[in-house]
């Protein structure tokens, strides 16, 4: 199925974006895993919509009901399952959009694909608002590494066509003043001054009916070395096909990435020397895995985020039911950007990638 995810734990997300609600299910999570509700609210707010004028006037509660597999604060073993009410829903914005598809969107794919049985309101099941329970079950899964002692962090590390840099996370070791910051600042960013330009650039976007992307770093603190598989189940794997589950994620990558490709092996090889636990690496071009399997040190990965294709510029497109050519305004509430509020999403697809290969390499099982 294609909204499943997940070797030992599986997670499935169901819903649209305007259907009476949302959520996910997940099995394999194991007894015992404590989820603090109230944290859980406040991680899934960073992501909601309607919280700041860079997102969408679309304002959404966002509160997970747990139906099954907590019980008294605490994971029972058995499939956990929670929903999402959808309450502030706007439909007649779409009507038209079945006939004339959005440029950027997956309106025409999904319509070829579904023969027009999809749900078009508000983008369906394509729509960015699944992100919301994938953050449930996302949120649970940091939690659970935080008791294992691993930290999981992302911020906005370039935005817009000029490129707005931020300042990269430390890929050797967590940074509580960086950490800190990211949580002040009024964009997810470590310096305050790359917050207000970025935000400055989303307002041109917005006042211009137009719409601005940009590339979101994460990176996972404290995981310990051998966690993964070579081949198609290491963890670049692992979290790239859980990234790229996220509407409007066209790149994904890992330590030095692309750049790597213009280095000589003598840049790009991270040298090793015996610290006060054994071997360790001196740099990070290699993003925390070798052979898809961890190193020890911490894990840097990249997801570059489009542009909202939802825009009110007018676009060239074509109108399906006369098989012509036609021009497209998209009306309704849309975000002039979405990486602001995919910062914590990126956060919830590492733990998740992390947690289920610790549960099938049976690191769980150890000690925290």
């Amino acid at each position: 199925m294609a909204s499943m995810y997940g070797n030992v734990l599986h997670l499935s997300i169901f819903g649209q974006s305007h259907s009476p609600a949302i959520g996910c299910s997940i099995d394999g999570l194991p007894a015992g895993i404590a989820v603090d509700e109230e944290k859980l609210q406040e991680f899934l707010n960073r992501r909601a919509p309607g919280r700041s004028d860079t997102s969408t006037t679309r304002r959404e509660a966002d509160a997970p009901e747990f139906i099954a597999g907590v019980t008294d604060g605490f994971t029972n073993g058995a499939p956990l399952a929670a929903i999402i009410r959808n309450t502030n829903t706007r439909s007649v914005d779409y009507n038209n959009l079945r006939r004339i598809p959005r440029p950027g969107h997956a309106d025409l794919p999904a319509q070829i694909k579904y023969r027009g049985y999809q749900d078009v309101s508000g983008g369906g099941h394509f729509s960015g608002r699944l992100t919301a329970p994938l953050c449930i079950a996302g949120g649970i899964a940091l939690q659970a590494l935080e008791e294992r002692g691993i930290r999981i962090a992302a911020h906005i590390s370039s935005l817009g066509p000029d490129r707005i840099e931020d300042t990269p996370l430390d890929p050797l070791k967590p940074n509580n003043v960086q950490l800190d910051a990211i949580a002040a600042n009024p964009l997810p960013c470590v310096s305050a001054a790359a917050a207000q330009r970025m935000h400055a650039c989303i307002m041109d976007a917005k006042n211009e009916l137009d719409s601005v992307g940009g590339i979101i770093e994460c990176v996972a603190y404290d995981v310990p070395a051998g966690l993964g598989d070579p081949m198609f189940d290491g963890i670049e794997n692992r979290i790239a096909r859980i990234a790229f589950g996220i509407p409007a994620v066209k790149g994904v990558e890992f330590g030095a990435g692309m750049e790597a490709a213009h280095l000589r092996g003598s840049e790009n090889n991270d040298p090793y020397r015996v610290g006060d636990d054994g071997a360790a690496p001196l740099s990070n071009h290699a993003g925390g895995i070798l052979g898809g399997i961890t190193t020890g040190a911490p894990i840097v990965w990249r997801m570059a985020v489009k542009p909202t294709p939802s825009i009110g510029r007018k676009q060239q497109s074509v109108d399906l039911t006369t098989d012509s050519n036609a021009e497209l305004v998209v009306h309704g509430r849309h975000d002039p950007c979405i990486v602001p509020r995919a910062v914590p999403v990126a956060e919830a697809a590492c733990a998740l990638a992390l947690l289920d290969a610790m549960l099938e390499d049976r690191m769980w099982d150890c000690e925290p």
